[in-house]
């Protein structure tokens, strides 16, 4: 399992972004992506999920860590 960041934002009906950042694991990037998208309209309430249908904006990255790195790197060093 990796974990990945996935940044949801829409514009409401003010012309203001709102974006949420969730973190979660999932195996690849698309179960990521569908895993926080349903976590967030389910944390909406009806005007918020009307302007978010509008226009969704997607941002999903996996996420590494130092001790990640650090292993994949001594393990360069060791072939």
């Amino acid at each position: 399992m990796n974990t990945y960041n996935v940044t949801l934002s829409y514009e409401d009906r003010s012309g203001s972004s709102e974006s949420r950042t969730i973190k979660v694991d999932a195996s690849n990037i698309a179960g990521a992506i569908g895993k926080a998208t349903r976590e967030f309209v389910k944390s909406l309430d009806r005007k918020q999920r009307f302007d978010m249908n509008k226009g969704l904006k997607i941002e999903a990255a996996r996420r590494t860590t130092e001790t990640a790195e650090a292993s994949g790197a001594a393990s360069e060093a060791g072939a």
